[in-house]
């Protein structure tokens, strides 16, 4: 079993074959991580309180935390969601097709879904539901507009940018699962 891949109270995550994992992420217990899906560097994926699951093709950006709440909330990420750079993602729901920018917290059973985007530093409090391509800014976060095609095509272009990446990384022989 490789360092970074950890067993809690007896649950080993089940992690794709496919998936890029760098070297220096970690991923612990009730997790699991669908294909194609790309965990880079510094990445914490926590689910020991509760369980994690990640589906296909998801772009988890460099020094992210994704953990769970201890009593309701696992953590549920859909297929082809981004998660910018030092994001926060806190027993929450991010539905396909979602995006969360850099540094932004997603807190306790609050909702992201499909095709919306929360902006860079944004803070979604517990319970709070970013509709269906809304974008949403601030500390608390709020509703913004709706996602433009400057948003759109983010959501779109970046998950495949960092799979070829990933792939690349992969290659050369650097993370990857075992």
């Amino acid at each position: 079993m490789a360092d970074n891949i950890l067993p809690f109270r007896g649950i080993l995550p089940r992690i794709d074959k496919s998936v890029f994992l760098a070297p220096t992420a970690t991923v612990i217990g009730d997790v699991e991580i669908g294909a194609d899906t790309n965990i880079w560097f510094g990445c914490l994926v926590r689910g020991d309180m509760n369980s994690i699951r990640i589906g296909r093709g998801v772009n988890i950006q460099d020094l992210t935390v994704v953990h769970v709440d201890s009593i309701t909330y696992g953590t549920t990420i859909g297929d082809g969601v981004t998660i910018g750079h030092s994001a926060i993602i806190h027993a929450c729901t991010l539905e396909p097709g979602s995006f969360v920018g850099m540094q932004a917290c997603v807190m306790d059973g609050a909702v992201v879904e499909t095709g919306a985007m929360v902006a860079a530093g944004a803070l979604v409090p517990p319970g709070k539901i970013v509709k269906a391509g809304q974008l949403w800014a601030g500390t608390p976060a709020r509703f913004v507009r709706e996602c433009g095609e400057q948003e759109k095509t983010m959501i779109e272009r970046i998950p495949q940018a960092y799979s070829d990446m990933a792939k690349e990384y992969i290659e050369a022989g650097i993370g990857g699962v075992e």
